[in-house]
């Protein structure tokens, strides 16, 4: 959880510093926004990937937790 929630911060900062620095440039309105988001995007693409893979792999840790207890718990039924 803590991965997912720091590597969110990050990708809305991004988007943050993004869209301030397209503000300064004269962008304003939808135009702002859609070159934020590619800009913003791009940027985490090349700069957040460590952080995407820590979140990826505890996503992939907790589904499998999910998954386990699903299983035993359809083995004790079945057991029933």
């Amino acid at each position: 959880m803590r991965a997912t929630i720091a590597y969110t911060a990050a990708r809305i900062l991004l988007f943050a510093v993004a869209a301030g620095l397209l503000y300064l440039a004269g962008a304003k309105g939808l135009l702002l926004l859609g070159l934020a988001l590619v800009i913003s995007g791009a940027a985490s693409y090349i700069l957040l990937s460590r952080q995407r893979d820590a979140m990826s792999g505890a996503l992939m840790n907790r589904l499998k937790t999910v998954r386990s207890r699903i299983d035993s718990g359809s083995r004790a039924e079945d057991d029933d």
